[in-house]
C-alpha cells in the first residue's frame, strides 16, 4: 500500500515554519475553545450581519472575557465573531457562487514552479504546498479560486455579480483590509487567519479551512455540538444507565462485566456509532431514541471484551491506571467476563427495535469485524512466540486488522440503525482503515515518547516506532533495536536508552508525519460520500479525535 502524502492539519509541515503570531493562539485547543465560545455567544446574542468593525471588536472582548482568555487575541476573536454571524448565510449560497481567496505566502517559495499574472498565482499543482490540495478540492466543489493578495480582483468580482460569498485565508492585517468591502456590499465573508506571518512559508489551520470550504445547508449536522454528544454518550455508561438497558446485574459475572464496561475510556467507538446515526437522520438535532443506546453499548461491549482478552494474552498488569481484570480476579474469571461481554453485544443488537433486515446486517458487520480483529491479534501472538524485527508495512498490516475493524463496526452499526442501504460501505471501510492506523500510531508514540512510563512491563507488541528505528539504525543502535525486537520484555527496562536512539534517528518526527498522513487519508476518503451530513460530521469527528489526543 502506498503511503499517502503528508500534510499536517494544524500547520503545514515544513522545516522553515515560522513561529506563531502573537495575536493568534499557538495551540489548536485554545483556538477551538475560543471558536466554540464565539459561536455560543453569537447564537445567544442573535447577532445579525453585517456588523461594523468597531461593534465586532466590542463583541470580541466580551467573548474573550467569557472564555477567560487574553486581550491580545482580540483581532483573532473578532474574526471568529464575524464568521459565526455570517456562517448561516454563507451555508445557503451554492459553491459555484463562492470565491476562495488564498494567499501566495502559503507556497513553498524555494521550489514553487507557479507563474504569477495580474490575477494572482497560477498553481502548477506540484503538490509541494497546501495550495494545490485546497485549490483542487475547492474547484471540484465549484468555487472560483484566486491565489492573490489585495482587494482589487475581489471587489471586481463582487461588483460584477459573479460571486455572492467570500472565504479568505490570510494574515489578520490582510483580512481586515478586505473587511470594509465585503461589509459595504453585504457579502457573506468567512475568514481563516494564518497561524504565522511573512511573505512566504506561512501556515494555516487546515481543519478550519476544510470545514469552512464545505459549509453547506445540505449538511444538516453542521450545528451539532460534538461535546454535548460526547457527554450524552458518556452518561450512557453510568451504573444506573447501564442497568436500565442491560437489566439488573444478578450474578458476580454480570457485576464484573458491568463494572468493566463502565470503566474509564474515550468512548470513541460508541460516539462514532452515534454520529453515523445522527448524520443520516432527517432531524439530526432531535433527541437520541432510547433504543439506540443498545447499539452504542453493543459497540463498547465488543471493544471492552477485546481489551479483557488482549490483556490476558499480553499479560498486561494495568489498564486505566487500575489492575487488569485477570490480575484482579484471575484468568478464568476474566476470560468468562470477556465472553459475556461479547454475548451481551450480540444480544443487544438482536433485541434493538430495528427491522429484521437491519439486525441481520448489523450482526453480520459485527461478526466480520470480530473475525478480522482475531486474525490481527493472531498474527501478533504468532510473532510473539518467536519475536523478530518487523518492517513498517508488516506492523501497519497488524494495525489494520487489530484496530481498524472496531472503528468500522461502530460506523456501520450506526449507519445501519439509521436505515442506510446505499453505497457508503467502501468509504467507511477506507476511512476506518486509515483512522485505525493513525490511532494506533498515536498509542505507540504515547508508549515510547511520552514522559509517563508505559503500562506494559513484560510484553511489548509490534511497534511502528521500533520498526522505523530498526530500518534507519546502524552500528550499536541497530544492535540495541535488534535485541529489543527479539526480547520485547526489555523495552520498558531500557526505555531511557531506547528514547535516546529514537531521538537521534528522528523517529518521533517520522511517526508523527505518518500519523498525520493516515489521519489526512481518513479525511480525504470521505470525499466520495454523497451525503453532506455524513461527510461533514465524520470529518469533524476525525479531527476531534486527534485534536483531543494531541492535547
Amino acid at each position: 500500500m502506498a503511503k499517502p502524502e503528508t500534510l499536517t492539519h494544524d500547520a503545514v509541515a515544513t522545516p522553515w515554519a515560522r513561529p506563531p503570531l502573537d495575536g493568534v493562539p499557538a495551540t489548536k485547543a485554545e483556538r477551538e475553545r475560543l471558536l466554540a465560545t464565539a459561536r455560543r455567544y453569537v447564537a445567544e446574542a442573535r447577532l445579525v450581519p453585517p456588523l461594523p468593525l468597531d461593534e465586532l471588536k466590542a463583541h470580541a472582548l466580551r467573548v474573550i472575557e467569557r472564555a477567560e482568555s487574553e486581550p491580545r487575541f482580540r483581532d483573532f476573536v473578532t474574526v471568529l465573531v464575524s464568521n459565526a454571524a455570517w456562517a448561516e448565510a454563507l451555508a445557503g449560497i451554492p459553491f459555484e457562487r463562492r470565491l476562495l481567496l488564498l494567499p501566495q505566502c502559503l507556497r513553498d517559495k524555494e521550489h514553487c514552479q507557479a507563474e504569477i499574472d495580474e490575477f494572482g498565482l497560477l498553481c502548477r499543482h506540484c503538490g509541494r504546498c497546501v495550495i494545490h490540495e485546497l485549490q483542487t478540492e475547492a474547484e471540484r466543489l465549484g468555487y472560483v479560486v484566486l491565489v492573490a493578495e489585495g482587494t482589487t480582483v475581489v471587489m471586481s468580482l463582487i461588483q460584477e455579480g459573479k460571486i455572492e460569498a467570500v472565504i479568505g485565508v490570510g494574515c489578520l492585517a490582510g483580512l481586515e483590509r478586505i473587511f470594509p468591502y465585503t461589509e459595504a456590499a453585504a457579502v457573506p465573508g468567512l475568514a481563516i487567519p494564518l497561524l504565522n506571518d511573512g511573505c512566504a512559508y506561512t501556515s494555516a489551520d487546515l481543519d478550519w479551512v476544510w470545514d469552512t470550504l464545505q459549509l453547506t445547508r445540505a449538511d444538516r449536522t453542521r450545528r451539532l455540538d460534538l461535546d454535548a454528544l460526547r457527554a450524552e454518550v458518556e452518561a450512557w455508561f453510568e451504573p444506573a444507565a447501564l442497568d436500565a438497558v442491560l437489566g439488573e446485574a444478578r450474578t458476580q459475572t454480570e457485576r464484573l462485566a458491568r463494572e468493566w464496561l463502565g470503566r474509564a475510556g474515550k468512548r470513541w467507538r460508541p460516539f462514532l456509532a452515534l454520529c453515523a446515526y445522527q448524520a443520516r437522520r432527517d432531524e439530526p438535532e432531535a433527541p437520541t431514541p432510547p433504543d439506540f443506546r443498545k447499539i452504542a453499548l453493543a459497540v463498547e461491549c465488543f471493544h471492552k471484551a477485546s481489551l479483557v482478552h488482549d490483556d490476558i494474552e499480553d499479560d498486561d498488569p494495568q489498564r486505566y491506571g487500575e489492575d487488569t481484570l485477570h490480575k484482579a480476579h484471575g484468568i478464568p474469571i476474566a476470560l468468562n467476563v470477556g465472553d459475556l461481554l461479547l454475548g451481551e453485544g450480540y444480544r443487544l443488537i438482536a433485541e434493538c427495535a430495528a427491522s429484521d433486515a437491519q439486525k441481520a446486517a448489523m450482526l453480520a458487520a459485527a461478526a466480520t469485524g470480530h473475525r478480522s480483529l482475531c486474525l490481527g491479534q493472531g498474527d501478533e501472538l504468532a510473532w510473539a512466540r518467536s519475536p523478530s524485527p518487523l518492517a513498517t508495512e508488516q506492523v501497519l498490516a497488524i494495525f489494520r486488522q487489530k484496530t481498524a475493524p472496531a472503528f468500522e463496526v461502530a460506523l456501520q452499526l450506526g449507519a445501519l440503525y439509521a436505515g442506510v442501504s446505499d453505497g457508503v460501505w467502501q468509504v467507511l471501510h477506507e476511512c476506518s482503515n486509515a483512522l485505525g492506523i493513525a490511532y494506533q500510531i498515536r498509542d505507540d508514540m504515547d508508549d515510547l515518547c511520552s514522559e509517563a512510563a508505559p503500562q506494559r512491563h513484560d510484553f511489548f507488541g509490534p511497534s511502528i516506532l521500533l520498526a522505523i528505528a530498526h530500518e534507519r539504525a546502524a552500528g550499536p543502535a541497530r544492535d540495541l533495536l535488534d535485541a529489543l525486537w527479539r526480547v520485547p520484555s526489555q523495552v520498558s527496562r531500557r526505555l531511557p536508552e531506547l528514547r535516546a536512539v529514537l531521538k537521534a534517528l528522528g523517529v518521533e518526527e517520522a511517526a508523527r508525519a505518518m500519523l498525520e498522513s493516515y489521519r489526512d487519508e481518513a479525511v480525504r476518503s470521505l470525499r466520495p460520500l454523497d451525503s453532506a451530513s455524513l461527510k461533514g460530521l465524520l470529518r469533524r469527528v476525525i479531527c476531534k479525535i486527534f485534536n483531543e489526543i494531541a492535547t
